[in-house]
């Protein structure tokens, strides 16, 4: 696969993504210029009311185009996190396809698959998909037999079997 300066994964260009950041970082040189130069021109006067034109010109107009172009920076930021996240996405994506795409179920262990594997916590059992026993840090992966042997209840909600299957030669 070769790679291609002029194209990205955003659009048309790549140069065309990055000038967001560019141009973020150069409204905020400008707007600090501004900022220094109201601050210089009020300085250079001892009169309130004289120093006020300095102020709004370049002390809130630099003010802006700082918001502005730190606002650009961000939004570049995101749009590049996006992308590269995109990308990771289709790759997990073709890789998931080209593996079998199968599921949680076809690459469990048969122990797990037949229902022979609970998970248990300090009272009850549960079935693997019991939504109850995701929020306990106790909870573990046991064997139905074990289980059964430790005296655990089973499970009021999701009703895991109360007994073991029956073992297949």
């Amino acid at each position: 696969m070769s790679t291609n300066n002029t194209t990205g994964p955003t659009g048309r260009f790549s140069n065309f993504g990055k000038l967001g950041g560019q141009l973020g970082v150069l409204l905020c040189v400008i707007g600090f210029v501004a900022l220094f130069l109201g601050w210089n021109g009020a300085a250079s006067k001892n009169v309130i009311m004289a120093q006020f034109p300095f102020l709004i010109s370049g002390g809130m107009a630099g003010l802006a185009i700082v918001v502005i172009g730190g606002a650009m920076l961000v939004v570049q930021n995101a749009r590049e996190d996006r992308a590269r996240l995109e990308a990771k996405l289709d790759r997990l994506i073709t890789a998931v396809e080209h593996s079998g795409g199968g599921g949680q179920a076809a690459r469990r262990p048969a122990s797990v698959a037949d229902g022979s594997m609970v998970l248990a916590g300090p009272t009850s059992y549960h079935r693997l998909e019991c939504s109850l026993p995701a929020a306990r840090d106790e909870a573990h992966l046991l064997g139905l037999d074990d289980a059964l042997a430790r005296g655990i209840e089973p499970c009021r909600v999701c009703r895991p079997p109360a007994m073991a299957p029956p073992a297949y030669a």
